[in-house]
This record gives structure tokens, C-alpha cells and sequence, in this order.
């Protein structure tokens, strides 16, 4: 009955409009209240959670990112790939999948990063002519990437709740991210060349060079975190450090955008964006902990286990229902909540930790993208003036693209624990 409470409770304060956090903190308060729990556990489990050595790295890596957003890599990043691509058909929607891509090895925010895109890239290519619907959901879509690409917020989160190796999950995320990045590619050759869009124009060989040079301090960003977690040089937690400290260097020293004065703002940036998840991670926390007092994850495991025998039966009504989650909570509390309900069903079948972990991170991501609660669906539509609507509808492809990579990973565990540590 207090697991039923618990979420018939935070489903009604969902409805009623209040933020997601605050609303699993309200329902956890209530329930509280109804069975006179002693008010220090509320401390205690708010508290406890946000104690945590590993999830240092979220602050970190989120000034890091908003360092190079404010550094003037976005920009370069874009000069770079379309000195590669500018003599193809569509050029501009080539640059826009492939700096999702890298773009996601920086900021580990898919909003972020959708933002940045949109901002530079929608004038660009509504001025070209073309299909601002296809612009729009391409850009949300490309910039999703950055919850997939470490330095992933939604894999560190997950491997502090799931105990998964950090380090693991980053290298293991890289596939799945460059599959998918690949799908939004070719999807944008195809309408490319169904609609005609224009070419950019080639670039020499010294200027090729040139733009690969002014990004190559970008591009390394990526294998210092994996490399560098992945070889015990560093912890994430150091590793956020490390690449924090770099940023702040590329971004005053070396493209000198960055000027003493703007750094009081890209700090309190960071410390918004990791304040509105640490109050996230504290809510989900103590919901999740009544939850477990009432072993609701031990009931959801056997349920799904007597559902059926089959595993990869089992694997899909987990992904079902992960999708379902995806639509109406946003990545780090929808992780948060149900990575500790359903690990224990996916560890019974024999699932990797870090298999589950990219299930369930690209499962959100695509949720980043379907209404009703699809921020970088909500960011994007801002910024391109595109109605939910309509923008929906230009995003079947690319849910299409995202649900094939999401069953490759999910049926063939090579393609993630083939990477990692056995």
C-alpha cells in the first residue's frame, strides 16, 4: 500500500505542474508523515546521497562544459567538420550530425548541447532553404547525443546508483554513440539528396589543416576523460577536475574568449544546472529508499521473472517500459528511480552491468525527444519556432534510428561488454 501511495502521489503532483524533484520529495514527505517515521531519516536520506565522492564529477564536468560552451569550441567544432564535408549534398545537415557527435565528448548534457547546435545552426540553415522541420528535429536529435557520448551525466549517475564501473561505461558508450550518430548521417545524405539541399564548398588542403589544428584541443577532451579513467590515471571524480582545469586554459590561454570577468557567470551556469540535479538526486533518493523499505524491487523482479522464461522476452518488456518512463521524466530522476527497481531483474537474467547501463541511458535519451516531457524536443522547437507537433512528426526517422541501435545493444551484449573489463 506505500509503494502504491508513494507513486499515485507523485503522479498527482506531476499533473499538478510541480517540478519533478520536488514532487518525488512531497510524495516521500506524505508518506512519511502517514506512518510517523522519525523525522531525522528525512535528513539523513536527503542528505546521504549527495555525500558521495563520485558524484563530484557532475559539477565538475558541468563547468568543464559550460567553459568550452562559453570558449568558442561549438563554433570550431562546426568549421572543422564542414571542411570535410562541405563538397557533399547537404552539407550543413552532415555538420550538424557529426558535431553532435563530438559535441557530446565535451559538455555530457544532450540539452546543452541541443541548445548550442540549434542557436548557431537553425539561422544557417533556414538561410539556405532548408526544411525547417527536418532542421529542427535533426538538431535535437544530433544534440540528444551528449546523455550517450561521455562524459555522460546519466552514466555517472547511473554507475553511483548501480555501483557500475565509470570508467567502463564511458568506454563502452562510445559504440552505441557513434551508431547512432552514424544513423542520423546517413538518414541526412537521404534527404539531402531527395530535397536538394546545397553544398558549402571545398576547402583546401592548408585550410583543412588549419580548422584541425584550431579544433584539436576540443577533440582530445574526449580521450583525456576515457583514456585517462580507463587507465587509472584518474577517477571520474579527478577526471572532471582534470578536464575542468583544461577547459578553463583552452578558453582563456589558448582561443582567448573566456576573459576574467565571465568567469563568475559560467560558474554560477554550472552551479544552477548541478544544483536543480543535486536536488534531483537527494528527492529520488529518499523515494527510492521508501520504495525499497516496501521491496517493491524485489516484487517488480519477480514479476518480471514470472512474466515469462525468456530473457530477451524480459529484456524488451524492460525496454518498454523504460520508453514509457522516458516520455514523462527527464534523465537523471527517471535513472535514478528505476535503475534501482529494475537492476536487480536485469542482474537475475544475467544482463552486465554495463550492457543495463547503456540500455537504460539510451532509453532516456530518446525520451529527451518525445513528448509530453522531451526537453531538447521542447529546446528545440524554442529555438526553431517548429510546433511540437509538426516537430514530433519529423522525428519518426531519427526514434527509428535510436530504437534499432537501442536493440542491437540490447540482443547483442558484445557490441558494449566487449569493450570493458571481464
Amino acid at each position: 500500500m506505500i509503494g502504491i501511495a508513494l507513486l499515485v502521489g507523485f503522479a498527482l503532483f506531476l499533473f499538478l505542474g510541480v517540478p519533478v524533484g520536488f514532487s518525488l520529495g512531497l510524495s516521500s514527505l506524505a508518506v512519511i508523515i502517514a506512518k510517523g517515521l522519525p523525522w531525522p531519516l528525512l535528513d539523513q536520506r536527503l542528505f546521504t546521497p549527495l555525500n558521495s565522492f563520485p558524484l563530484m564529477a557532475i559539477p565538475l564536468f558541468m563547468l568543464a562544459g559550460s567553459l568550452m560552451g562559453h570558449g568558442g569550441i561549438t563554433k570550431r567544432l562546426i568549421d572543422f567538420t564542414l571542411a570535410f564535408v562541405g563538397n557533399m549534398r547537404g552539407s550543413l545537415s552532415h555538420v550538424v550530425a557529426i558535431t553532435g557527435v563530438l559535441m557530446g565528448g565535451i559538455s555530457g548534457s544532450g540539452v546543452a548541447d541541443t541548445a548550442a547546435l540549434g542557436t548557431i545552426m537553425t539561422p544557417e540553415m533556414t538561410r539556405r532553404k532548408y526544411d525547417l522541420g527536418f532542421s529542427a528535429a535533426l538538431i535535437a536529435a544530433s544534440g540528444s547525443l551528449g546523455l550517450i557520448i561521455p562524459p555522460s551525466i546519466a552514466i555517472i549517475i547511473y554507475g553511483v546508483v548501480t555501483g557500475s564501473s565509470i570508467g567502463d561505461l564511458f568506454l563502452a558508450a562510445v559504440v552505441p554513440g557513434v551508431m547512432i550518430g552514424l544513423g542520423f548521417l546517413g538518414y541526412s545524405f537521404y534527404e539531402a539528396a531527395r530535397m536538394g539541399y546545397p553544398k558549402e564548398g571545398t576547402v583546401s588542403a592548408a585550410e583543412k589543416w588549419r580548422r584541425f589544428r584550431d579544433a584539436l584541443w576540443a577533440l582530445v577532451m574526449p580521450v583525456i576523460i576515457i583514456f585517462g579513467i580507463r587507465r587509472g590515471v584518474f577517477t571520474a571524480t579527478e577526471g572532471g577536475a582534470v578536464v575542468a582545469v583544461y577547459a578553463l586554459f583552452v578558453g582563456m590561454v589558448v582561443y582567448r574568449e573566456i576573459e576574467v570577468k565571465d568567469l563568475p557567470y559560467i560558474c554560477f551556469e554550472a552551479a544552477v544546472t548541478t544544483a536543480a540535479i543535486a536536488v534531483v538526486i537527494a528527492a529520488t533518493s529518499l523515494f527510492s529508499w521508501l520504495l525499497t523499505s516496501e521491496q517493491i524491487p524485489q516484487r517488480v523482479t519477480k514479476l518480471l521473472l514470472g512474466l515469462s522464461d525468456n530473457k530477451y522476452v524480459i529484456l524488451l518488456i524492460i525496454n518498454l517500459i523504460l520508453l514509457v518512463v522516458g516520455m514523462f521524466l527527464d534523465s537523471s530522476p527517471a535513472i535514478m528511480l528505476f535503475a534501482p527497481i529494475l537492476f536487480p531483474a536485469a542482474s537475475a537474467l544475467g544482463v552486465h552491468p554495463v550492457q543495463f547501463g547503456l540500455i537504460m541511458v539510451i532509453n532516456v535519451t530518446i525520451g529527451l525527444l518525445t513528448p509530453p516531457v522531451g526537453t531538447a524536443l521542447f529546446v528545440s522547437s524554442n529555438i526553431s519556432g517548429v510546433g511540437l507537433l509538426e516537430l514530433s512528426k519529423k522525428m519518426i526517422p531519427f526514434w527509428i534510428i535510436m530504437f534499432t541501435v537501442l536493440m542491437l545493444i540490447t540482443y547483442v551484449p558484445g557490441l558494449t561488454t566487449g569493450v570493458v573489463k571481464t
